[in-house]
């Protein structure tokens, strides 16, 4: 891991002084900014500020051309599409859609802001694919117009280990874990196995237990073990009641 500073005061300041502008006319020279960008080159990362309401990239730093290769003015919703591993695809658009809610949900109510971070497989300038964390800070704005801004920073995590069980996921308002990822933070994962999640896929199909066995070449009393034991992680009263809360959080 390399030297970063403990938190992400610095994009604080940098959304106080540039906000109200709706992040136009950014000076590189501004020392904020200058702070910032060698932050992201040591640091193996780059950011957006972006309007989730209006669907729109407002400012890219430079450092998303060696991270993806592309021009910080080209960046779009449809670049990271495009560097995404096939495997993540239909993640990403689970993850899309729970972000639009959310913007939609604090538009209307003019209030509102939370932090949404996972894990990803992206590939970087090089054609790689490398593990990736995406950590979003969303809030509700009155300046310069009302709207539901968005800040992403995109961070190369190839140095920690993989997760034996499911992947690192948080959704909530606890701004402690907004700040360069360690390994306590990426050890906040969404707790299950791919096994468990191909079985809570098809149980959310309307599959019995009979045809997900029969789907994934199992015994039924194997496939009943398994409920048990997501039961016991999540810590619900039923499948159903899990299978709710896992489509309202963009994980099914």
């Amino acid at each position: 891991m390399k030297h970063t500073p403990p938190d992400y005061t610095i994009f604080f300041q940098l959304m106080d002084a540039y906000g109200p502008g709706a992040f136009t006319g950014i000076d590189p020279n501004d020392p904020l900014m200058i702070e910032a960008e060698e932050t992201m080159e040591r640091n193996d990362q780059f950011f957006y500020f972006g309007d989730l309401i209006l669907f729109k990239i407002l400012y890219t730093s430079k450092r998303s051309l060696d991270m993806l290769g592309v021009q910080p003015d080209d960046l779009s919703p449809l670049k990271f599409y495009q560097a995404l591993h096939p495997d993540e695809m239909k993640r990403n658009i689970l993850y899309k859609n729970v972000l639009t809610k959310t913007a939609h949900n604090f538009f209307l109510a003019e209030k509102g802001h939370i932090l949404f971070s996972t894990s990803f497989q992206v590939k970087n300038a090089k054609g790689k694919y490398i593990n990736v964390l995406s950590q979003f800070f969303l809030y509700y704005s009155e300046v310069p117009y009302k709207s539901v801004f968005v800040l992403k920073i995109h961070t190369n995590i190839d140095w920690c280990k993989k997760h034996k069980y499911g992947f690192h996921y948080y959704l909530g308002e606890d701004m402690s874990n907004f700040r360069y990822p360690d390994k306590e933070l990426l050890q906040i994962t969404n707790g299950f196995s791919k096994r468990e999640f191909d079985i809570l896929q098809l149980i959310e199909k309307g599959y019995s237990t009979e045809q997900v066995a029969e789907k994934l070449f199992l015994s039924p009393l194997t496939i009943k073990t398994h409920r048990r034991n997501i039961i016991h992680k999540s810590g619900k009263a039923n499948i159903t009641e899990l299978i709710f809360e896992l489509k309202e959080h963009g994980l099914l």
